[in-house]
């Protein structure tokens, strides 16, 4: 990433020496300048949580939501992440955008997204994403793929062609509280630019150029 070319012009850029005292709204047009590069899923962040015995693990997320309260994500809660959080709840995420030498780093302790907000999103899925959910023992052992189809189709002919597809009981969303907000932005020679955030006791934040 040193002395990546980048393929797209981003519509903002930040003086790092001064940067700007709101990091949620340049957390927005940076991910305004993510889609504009056209790439696959520019909300697809890299999750990495520690699980009850201490290991550390990483996966690829959608990130869902974004304000002042934090960054939401969701999830089956009996996966390994899900255990992984309800033991430790705290996570670290990662949004890359090669296009554009850039990254976001957010880290901060995690907690459940309301139940209107789990519904709000589980609805808004497509049906046969909805009975996935219910068919998938996400983490599990999964004897072949004749196992998990099999299971899909036990949920399709339980919630039939047009029934209610509930949200399963163990399905929601997790919010990442901000402890802080970290703007990468890469350069040749490895001098890239950091600016990290962090929020105040006051409802407002701090920031602080970091070396590279």
């Amino acid at each position: 990433m040193s002395q990546l070319t980048l393929t797209v012009e981003p519509s903002c850029t930040i003086d790092f020496d001064d940067p700007p005292a709101d990091p949620i709204a340049l957390f927005r047009a940076w991910m305004r300048d993510y889609e504009a590069t056209g790439m696959p899923n520019p909300n697809a962040m890299s999750l990495a949580t520690v699980d009850p015995d201490g290991r550390p693990s990483c996966r690829i997320v959608l990130l869902k939501g974004f304000d002042e309260r934090g960054a939401v994500f969701f999830t089956n809660r009996r996966s390994r992440k899900g255990r992984a959080i309800e033991s430790n709840p705290m996570a670290t995420c990662v949004l890359h955008c090669d296009p554009l030498d850039r990254q976001v780093i957010i880290e901060g302790d995690v907690e459940h997204a309301s139940e209107k907000e789990s519904d709000d999103y589980f609805n808004s899925r497509r049906r046969e994403s909805r009975i996935g959910a219910w068919a998938s023992r996400q983490s599990e052992p999964c004897a072949d793929r004749a196992e998990l189809e099999q299971a899909y189709e036990a949920m399709q002919a339980k919630f039939g062609d047009d029934g209610p597809v509930p949200r399963p009981p163990y399905w929601g969303g997790y919010r990442v509280r901000f402890r802080s907000l970290l703007f990468w932005q890469g350069h040749s020679f490895r001098l890239h630019d950091r600016v990290i955030y962090r929020p105040t006791d006051h409802g407002g934040w701090t920031s602080q150029r970091l070396y590279p």
